[in-house]
């Protein structure tokens, strides 16, 4: 059960502006105790879908996280108003749409090394799901090609924020929940961790910390650039090897041949065969 008093004042939400909105209070509250009730099976639900996705080759690591009660009812308290100006004046978050509405009850985060693996695990997100929606947060002045290209909304984010997220539908009962897939490298994890940390403690981020902030963007963009251009590197070296070894292992078959034939020529003598059979030797030495 809300205690409606402690909860507006945690969120810093007046009574007035429920009023307002037309929020109804006993409508959270059901909201609320509904949410709680199928909590568990979303997170199971939350934890089936990281399994399939960890069982990809490009993933490096998969987090999960289904929403807490009072930080959902706080969001359908803030979201009314857009959905309002989406919908009409008459819209009301309840029981029968909010799973639709909040589409970010189930969160998983997807972690993988290289920005050219996002394709393979992009293919992978749309053959396994339903995908609703997907959006490609960028930073202003990357490569947008790609995404241009596979009809991928892009949305240019000033914090330099940098993530790829699907809407996904899901079904840990018989109603659908609509769960939010996250994919990002290992660098723009760790900065956007740091980035969220930041404002979500401070209030306001001062003008010195948002200048080393998007300092440390731009740090983590040229890691992942330079990280790609290690792992093209890596992949020419390894083909040059095997064309190598490759070509080795034709020239041993080709010696075992001429040494076969040598042996089998009646017109010279053993040791005259012996001699050109050293010489060969010598010569590969």
């Amino acid at each position: 059960m809300l205690n409606k008093k402690d909860f507006l004042k945690r969120y810093n939400i007046s009574e007035n502006f429920l009023v307002k909105n037309d929020i109804d209070w006993d409508t959270l509250e059901q909201i609320y105790d509904d949410y709680n009730k199928y909590r568990k099976s979303y997170e199971t639900q939350a934890e089936l879908i990281a399994n399939i996705l960890r069982g990809h080759n490009k993933v490096h690591s998969v987090k999960t996280r289904v929403k807490d009660g009072d930080h959902l009812i706080e969001k359908i308290i803030r979201k009314t108003q857009d959905r309002k100006n989406k919908y009409g004046n008459d819209f009301k978050f309840n029981l029968d749409n909010y799973k639709e509405e909040i589409t970010d009850l189930l969160g998983i985060r997807v972690i993988h090394i290289f920005k050219e693996d996002w394709e393979e695990i992009h293919d992978f997100i749309s053959r396994m799901w339903n995908v609703n929606e997907i959006v490609a947060n960028i930073r202003e002045g990357d490569n947008t090609k790609k995404f241009e290209e596979l009809g991928i909304h892009v949305c240019s984010r000033l914090s330099g924020y940098r993530s790829v997220h699907y809407l996904v539908e899901s079904y840990p009962t018989t109603s659908k929940v609509i769960a939010e897939i996250q994919v990002r490298t290992i660098f723009e994890e760790g900065y956007g961790e740091i980035d969220h940390q930041l404002r979500y403690s401070l209030k306001e981020i001062p003008e010195i910390l948002e200048q080393n902030l998007m300092l440390l963007n731009r740090i983590a963009g040229s890691s992942d650039e330079m990280a790609s251009l290690i792992n093209m590197l890596s992949k020419s070296f390894k083909d040059i090897e095997y064309e190598c070894r490759k070509r080795l292992d034709e020239k041993d078959k080709e010696i075992l041949k001429l040494k076969v034939e040598i042996s089998e020529i009646k017109s010279i003598s053993d040791k005259e065969k012996y001699r050109l059979i050293n010489q060969i030797e010598h010569i590969i030495k």
